[in-house]
C-alpha cells in the first residue's frame, strides 16, 4: 500500500487540484456568492475599507476579512468572477498544506498523504471552490491555527505562537468568535483526557488569547466606525444597533439560541445527514471510523489525536444544537474528517497486508465502486432529463472514465480504491463545472442582463427597480442604483438628462407607466434561482412554468 501511495500521490494530488480549479472559470452563483462579490466590489471601487455595503445599505452580517482579501484581488486582476474566486482557491491550497503538516505530526506521513487526497476530493469542498463564500478562508485559517498551536505546545517557539494568533484572529474576522471553539476546543479536550491541568494555566495560551484580541482590533474599529458611532442608522429594521455587540454576541450566541436578528429553525440531525452527501465519496468510511472510535474498537496510540477528535466533536455538536443551520457550515471540519477517515483507511489496509481485514477491504472497495456507478448514472440521467447541451460528449466521457476505472481497478487494493473515488469526483465535477452550471446559469437573469448591456454598449445610467439582483449589480459596469419607488426612478432619470435604463419585472413596468413615465422594453430575460434546483425546473417540459420574466427597460420623463 505505502509504496503504491508514494508513487501515485503526486499525480492524484495534481488531478484533485485541477478538478477544484475548474470552478475558477465559471460565473458566480447567486445569491450568496454574488452578494459577497458585490460587497467587495463596492469596497474596491470606493476605496472604503471600513464600511461594508450590501443590498444597497449598511451591511452587518459577516466580518471584514474575506471582503478585504477579495477587494485586494479586484485591485490586481480587475472586477470579475476569476478575481473573486482566486484568493479563496489559494487559501484552500494552503489549507491542504496545513492538513498535511498537522496530520503528519499527529499520525504519520502515510495518513497525511491520504488525508490530503480525501480532502481534495470531498464533494462540498469542491463545490465551495465553485460557489465561493467564507468557508475556504475559514477552513484554512482554523486548521492552520490548530497546527501552529500544536507546534507551540510541542516546542514552545514564539514565532509559532505569533502565527497561530494571526490565523486565529483572521478566522474570527471571517466568521466570528465561535471559530475559537474549533481552534482551541480540541486542545482543551486533549488536556482533560491526559490530565494536563497545568496547561489551562500556561501563560502561553493566555498570551495567545491576548494577541488574538489585539489582532482583531481592525475589525472592531470598522464595526465601531460604521455602526456604534452612528446609532441613527437603521439596521435590522431598528436603530441603535451596536456592530461590536453583534460581532461578539448576536452573530454567534444570538444565532445559537435563536435570539438575534437573524434566526432559523434548527434540526439536531441536520448535519448527520448533510455530512452523508457533503463528504462523499468518503462519508460512509468516515462514519465507520467514528463508530469505531466511539465503540473503542480503534486503539488510540497517540493521545494527541484527541485534539482532532475534540475539535470535531465540539464543533459538530455546536452546529447540531444551533438554531441556524446551513449545509456549507460543515466544510470547516473537512480537514478533521479527512484525518479521521484516512487513519481508518490506512489501518485497515495495513492489516490487510498481513492477512487481516480482508473482508473490510473488499467491502470498502465495493462501496467506492457503487458510489462511482451511482455518480455515473446520475450524471447521464441529469444530462438527458435537464437537456444539458452536448449530451453525447458527456455520455461518452462518463462511460470512458467509469469503464476504464472499473476495468483497470478490479483488485481490492488501496490505490484502486483511491482511483475509483477520484474517478467518481472527476465524472461529477467535470459534468457540473464544464457543462451543467454553465448551462443553467443562463437563468441568472441579472448576470445575463448586465452582460447584454455591456455587449450592446448602452451608455445611459442604469439601476434596479424593485428587482434587486446581486448578479446584475456585480456584472454591470460601476454600481447600479437601487430604486425602491417610482419617485426614486423619476429622481434618478432627472439627474441624468431625463432618461435611464432600469432592470425590473413585468408587473413593475406597469407601475412605472401608470405613474406617467415613458417606458420601452429593451430586452426580456428569464429568471430562476439556480442555487435551489427543483425537478420542475430541470425538466424542459415544465421549466417554463418555473421561470419569472424580468426586463431591461428604457425610462424617460
Amino acid at each position: 500500500m505505502r509504496s503504491s501511495l508514494q508513487r501515485y500521490f503526486p499525480f492524484l494530488l495534481l488531478v484533485g487540484i485541477a478538478l477544484n480549479a475548474t470552478g475558477l472559470f465559471n460565473d458566480i452563483l447567486e445569491p450568496d456568492g454574488t452578494l459577497y462579490a458585490t460587497i467587495a466590489k463596492h469596497m474596491a471601487l470606493s476605496n472604503d475599507w471600513v464600511n461594508l455595503i450590501g443590498d444597497g445599505h449598511d451591511w452587518l452580517d459577516k466580518p471584514h476579512f474575506p471582503f478585504w482579501i477579495t477587494a485586494f484581488s479586484y485591485k490586481i486582476f480587475g472586477i470579475n468572477s476569476f478575481a473573486y474566486k482566486l484568493p479563496a482557491f489559494l487559501f484552500w491550497l494552503l489549507g491542504l498544506r496545513f492538513t498535511y503538516l498537522l496530520t503528519k505530526k499527529l499520525y504519520n506521513v502515510t495518513v497525511a498523504q491520504v488525508a490530503v487526497l480525501v480532502y481534495v476530493t470531498a464533494l462540498h469542498a469542491v463545490l465551495a471552490n465553485f460557489d465561493v463564500r467564507a468557508e475556504p478562508y475559514l477552513t484554512t485559517l482554523t486548521i492552520g491555527s490548530i497546527y501552529y498551536i500544536f507546534r507551540v505546545y510541542e516546542a514552545g517557539k514564539w514565532q509559532h505562537l505569533f502565527l497561530a494568533a494571526i490565523l486565529a484572529a483572521c478566522a474570527v474576522m471571517t466568521k466570528g468568535i465561535f471559530a475559537l471553539l474549533t481552534i482551541g476546543g480540541g486542545f482543551a479536550v486533549y488536556w482533560m483526557v491526559t490530565k494536563q491541568w497545568k496547561q489551562f494555566l500556561n501563560y502561553r495560551w493566555w498570551l495567545l488569547l491576548i494577541l488574538v484580541f489585539i489582532f482583531i482590533i481592525p475589525e472592531l474599529y470598522c464595526l465601531y466606525m460604521q455602526f456604534d458611532m452612528h446609532p441613527e442608522k437603521i439596521v435590522f429594521n431598528q436603530q441603535g444597533v451596536s456592530g461590536i455587540r453583534f460581532f461578539f454576541w448576536d452573530s454567534q450566541f444570538g444565532r445559537f439560541f435563536n435570539t438575534g436578528p437573524i434566526t432559523g429553525n434548527g434540526d439536531i440531525s441536520f448535519f448527520l445527514h448533510t455530512t452523508l452527501w457533503a463528504f462523499l465519496p468518503w462519508s460512509v468510511i468516515f462514519y465507520i471510523a467514528v463508530f469505531r472510535l466511539i465503540s473503542k474498537k480503534s486503539i488510540i496510540t497517540n493521545k494527541a489525536q484527541w485534539i482532532i477528535f475534540g475539535s470535531t466533536a465540539l464543533t459538530f455538536l455546536l452546529f447540531s444544537f444551533s438554531k441556524f443551520q446551513l449545509p456549507h457550515y460543515i466544510i470547516i471540519l473537512f480537514p478533521q474528517f479527512a484525518m479521521i477517515a484516512s487513519d481508518y483507511l490506512v489501518t485497515v489496509f495495513d492489516k490487510a497486508s498481513t492477512g487481516l481485514s480482508q473482508r473490510t477491504v473488499k467491502a470498502i472497495s465495493v462501496l467506492q465502486t457503487v458510489i462511482l456507478i451511482l455518480v455515473a448514472v446520475l450524471v447521464i440521467f441529469l444530462t438527458y432529463y435537464a437537456a444539458v447541451p452536448a449530451p453525447y460528449i458527456i455520455t461518452i466521457l462518463t462511460l470512458i472514465v467509469t469503464g476504464l476505472t472499473l476495468l483497470k481497478n478490479r483488485k481490492h487494493s488501496f490505490i484502486n480504491v483511491m482511483n475509483k473515488s477520484f474517478a467518481s469526483m472527476i465524472v461529477l465535477f467535470l459534468f457540473l463545472n464544464l457543462f451543467f452550471y454553465p448551462y443553467i446559469q443562463q437563468y441568472q437573469s441579472g448576470m445575463v442582463a448586465a452582460r447584454w448591456l455591456k455587449d450592446n454598449q448602452y451608455k445611459e445610467p442604469f439601476g434596479m427597480y424593485k428587482e434587486f439582483m446581486h448578479s446584475f449589480e456585480f456584472y454591470a459596469d460601476g454600481e447600479p442604483a437601487w430604486l425602491y419607488t417610482t419617485a426614486d426612478v423619476k429622481k434618478f432619470a432627472a439627474a441624468h438628462k431625463d432618461t435611464c435604463i432600469v432592470y425590473t419585472t413585468s408587473n413593475d413596468i406597469d407601475s412605472l407607466r401608470n405613474d406617467g413615465l415613458n417606458v420601452s422594453v429593451l430586452k426580456d430575460f428569464e429568471y430562476f434561482r439556480v442555487s435551489m434546483l427543483t425537478g420542475s425546473f430541470l425538466n424542459p417540459l415544465t421549466r417554463p412554468s418555473t421561470l419569472r420574466k424580468v426586463s431591461l427597460v428604457k425610462v424617460s420623463l
